[in-house]
């Protein structure tokens, strides 16, 4: 619908489970926290272990394509000529500060349904971090809400990587 310009290239859209949503504007505390974990994770993390994308597509049905804030995905040897899917996603990291209930009674179930097999949500006006894994079709099996600036987190997936509750929060 954006290629036959029936929304304008500046409307931040989702399809999530066959409805159009309209995502909020970026916020300059959202875009921050977002450039700053992109940073973080591509200088920790080499291109051998994962990708980090951005706030790009990722297929999940035909009728789901969300865009998280941040997705590690899979190293291929071309980097996604097509949006990835489930299959080739590590960990969706999203960044909640006016979009925490949206992301843990939509979004997180989505991804479980799915089989993503991690997902974190940075709550940051709570200055916490939710971890959620062991997907299932009923949504996560685990979940975690880590809140202690120096409790440390390592994704199940990428065990060579370990992040404090804190450093992702600033």
């Amino acid at each position: 619908m954006g290629e036959a310009g029936i929304f304008g290239e500046n409307h931040r859209l989702e399809l999530i489970e066959g409805e159009i949503i309209e995502m909020s504007p970026i916020g300059r505390r959202h875009a921050a926290r977002v450039r700053r974990l992109i940073n973080l994770l591509a200088r920790q993390l080499g291109e051998d272990e994962a990708v980090v994308d951005a706030q790009n597509p990722v297929v999940l049905s035909d009728i789901s394509e969300p865009q998280p804030d941040v997705v590690l995905l899979k190293p291929q040897p071309a980097v996604y000529d097509e949006h990835p899917g489930p299959e080739d996603v590590l960990l969706i990291i999203e960044v909640a500060d006016s979009s925490l209930a949206f992301d843990r009674k939509v979004k997180a179930p989505l991804f479980a349904r799915c089989g993503i097999p991690e997902v974190w949500i940075l709550d940051v006006n709570g200055s916490a971090v939710e971890v959620y894994r062991g997907p299932t079709v009923d949504g996560y099996a685990r979940v975690e809400r880590l809140a202690e600036p120096d409790a440390a987190l390592t994704p199940e997936l990428l065990p060579q990587l370990r992040l404090s509750v804190g450093r992702l929060l600033v």
